[in-house]
């Protein structure tokens, strides 16, 4: 069993216990988050799609840390000008654990 759910924006595919990280979730290491914008449910081939969500589906996540993703630099240059720009950035997320998925 599978489900396409939307958590801050974007759109994952998640199974039972699978980890994954998001973006960064304003909630406590170890406490439980739910999202209901459930779209899609797949149970063993029977396939439920929402308009535009399910009604009544959930999905529960585990917050087990907050790490940051690795470094990317964007440098900007135009040329025969003498203009040079390196500027660097490092994107906040959350990894959780999908804990239930009810549906």
């Amino acid at each position: 069993m599978y489900v396409i759910v939307d958590i801050q924006g974007q759109q994952f595919k998640v199974e039972q216990n699978q980890r994954l990280f998001v973006h960064r979730i304003n909630a406590e290491q170890g406490s439980e988050v739910e999202f209901e914008k459930v779209m899609l449910i797949d149970k063993d081939g029977e396939v439920t799609v929402g308009t535009p969500v399910v009604d009544g589906a959930k999905v529960v996540l585990e917050v087990l840390s907050h790490v940051k993703g690795d470094k990317v630099l964007v440098f900007k240059k135009k040329r025969r000008k003498g203009y040079r720009k390196l500027n660097g950035h490092r994107q906040q997320f959350s990894e959780v654990r999908v804990k239930e998925i009810i549906a």
